[in-house]
């Protein structure tokens, strides 16, 4: 061999990288190393897998969420019609206020009963009243609509008078109470 020959390299191939001299710069390109198959195969599994595992995740919980939507629409399904009838209910009661106990006309005596049948039906279909006066104001199923000054009889926080009844459909309030609270201030 003569001394201008270049002396053969025991590097691989894989292991090179070409240099590209472009004027002053130089670039080195990477060769990337191609991957086994299988082993890009069992990436795109694992990742597939880590997806589905997510949209079921997903599937399961909507459908959770749905039947509890559905379950609440219909517990709760009646509330509506519950609330008109309760506006009927309040008309009955102030007839039956300018009435005196006492009567016994035929219009009496059916004003009373046409009450006691729509309360009969609001209440087995799960209306219920809020029992307020003397008891403590709770703004979740009262409207306080003015305060007196507290009294031995009506310490601070507790219903003095109830304006207005409030009903309780099942678990939720349907109508808030109308009260009067005794209060510090």
């Amino acid at each position: 061999m003569s001394e201008d020959s270049e002396e053969v390299s025991t590097e691989s191939v894989d292991d090179y990288v070409p240099v590209i001299e472009e004027g002053t710069e130089t670039f080195e390109v990477e060769v990337e190393e191609e991957k086994d198959p299988l082993e890009v195969a069992l990436e795109r599994a694992e990742t597939a897998e880590k997806e589905i595992a997510y949209k079921d995740a997903e599937i399961q919980n909507v459908r959770k969420r749905f039947l509890a939507e559905k379950a609440e629409m219909i517990q709760y399904g009646s509330m509506g019609l519950a609330r008109k009838m309760l506006a009927v209910l309040a008309d009955v009661d102030r007839a039956l206020s300018n009435i005196d106990d006492d009567d016994q006309s035929p219009v009496a005596q059916g004003l009373r009963l046409l009450r006691n049948k729509m309360w009969h039906e609001l209440s087995g279909d799960g209306v219920s009243s809020i029992e307020a006066k003397g008891k403590k104001f709770d703004p979740a199923k009262m409207e306080a609509i003015t305060t007196i000054p507290a009294s031995d009889d009506f310490p601070s926080g507790t219903v003095v008078d109830e304006i207005e009844s409030g009903y309780m459909y099942k678990q939720k309030v349907l109508i808030a109470s109308r009260v009067v609270v005794a209060s510090e201030d």
